[in-house]
């Protein structure tokens, strides 16, 4: 259970690597309040990997029982809806159930621990 937990673990990191590249792609194609592209490429990715740190990661400052789950939804819905809206359906659909399959995992108890146990040592 421990490699498993581990496997998942590190596919989690794989899906918030792959929603804030999304925001990159979606950036670089288009230019959204007459934004440049090559500013919007950068400042997406930022903005979404700072939500996360803030609010939806392990040791978030402002992260909650509400706010953790709410900034994930955020987060990947909009990556989600980024790579929709730029006609990649199929990626856009992958990404989605990626998402609730693998951040659905790391709610079972045994991974959970896996990360408390790191985080007292």
């Amino acid at each position: 259970m421990v490699v498993f937990g581990w496997v998942v673990l590190f596919l989690v990191f794989v899906d918030e690597i792959a929603a804030v590249t999304a925001f990159g792609i979606w950036g670089w194609e288009s230019s959204a309040l007459g934004v440049p592209g090559w500013v919007l490429v950068w400042l997406l990715p930022v903005l979404a990997a700072s939500t996360w740190y803030w609010f939806a990661s392990p040791k978030a400052p402002y992260g909650g029982v509400v706010v953790r789950p709410v900034a994930k939804v955020l987060v990947f819905g909009l990556a989600t809806l980024a790579l929709w809206d730029l006609d990649h359906h199929s990626w856009a659909v992958a990404l989605l159930v990626f998402s609730v399959v693998v951040n659905g995992l790391a709610m079972l108890p045994g991974i959970r621990a896996l990360t408390a146990d790191r985080d007292s040592a």
